[in-house]
């Protein structure tokens, strides 16, 4: 992927051991029993598109709201466990389509083919409202859960090392992997593109859930809950516009 020409790096690690644990809330612990409210109920509806064979093969896994759809790497054949990441893409439909495979220009290169180029599974999960999946987009809430339930999945495919599974996500799938980073421990390490710290930024019009409801939007700000990210988080963003380097 072609970063703007000066690019701001951050290692989020030991974020935890500067906090007192004893009273620092983790993002996972804050979401319990909280159910977000709606005002908006938006899905994608549109198909999942063919995958090229032997590149990417069509897969559903299970997550809290139902079966969703994602493409993965077929597998090797060659009987050994392999490094795997979990790519989300940018963009606030929640779908899967040919960005995983089509040629782009380098300055806005979504699939994060690099990886799959250097033998790294690659696994790209649709959320909930995205594509033909079950249920609506919630703006960085439900959909928190569709990726831990993705890496369930992941954990189980024969040809993947389970201790070796990364997270990686551009723009709105950046900010995602962050609120992921925060919510579990799973992750070998997590690298997040152009997020934002709180999904205000994103404007009112692009966000479905209540937004009088302060709390809605404490459980979606990344940059509240940096205390519980327990493992190796690289954060990445351009100084050229357009930028999220405010946040």
């Amino acid at each position: 992927m072609k970063l703007p020409s000066t690019v701001v790096f951050l290692l989020l690690l030991g974020v935890r051991s500067m906090c007192n644990t004893a009273s620092a809330e983790s993002l996972f612990d804050a979401r319990q029993g909280f159910i977000t409210t709606l005002v908006k109920k938006e899905a994608d509806g549109s198909p999942v598109p063919n995958p090229p064979k032997n590149v990417l093969q069509s897969v559903k896994y299970n997550s809290p709201i139902g079966d969703l759809a994602a493409y993965i790497t077929p597998s090797p054949q060659d009987g050994k466990r392999h490094p795997a990441i979990i790519w989300i893409f940018g963009g606030l439909s929640n779908s899967i389509d040919e960005t995983a495979w089509a040629s782009t220009r380098p300055d806005n290169d979504q699939s994060a083919s690099g990886f799959r180029d250097a033998g790294i599974i690659m696994m790209y999960p649709s959320l909930r409202g995205g594509n033909r999946n079950p249920g609506f987009h919630e703006s960085f809430y439900g959909e928190v859960n569709d990726i831990l339930s993705a890496l369930d999945y992941l954990k189980k495919q024969e040809y993947v090392d389970p201790k070796r599974i990364y997270l990686g996500g551009h723009s709105t799938g950046g900010t995602l992997a962050l609120l992921v980073a925060e919510s579990t421990d799973q992750f070998r390490s997590i690298f997040s593109f152009g997020p934002v710290a709180d999904v205000r930024a994103y404007g009112a019009d692009a966000l479905v859930f209540d937004i009088s409801n302060r709390k809605e939007f404490e459980l979606r700000a990344p940059v509240k809950w940096l205390h519980a990210i327990s493992k190796p988080t690289f954060v990445f963003e351009g100084t050229d516009k357009p930028s999220n380097i405010a946040s």
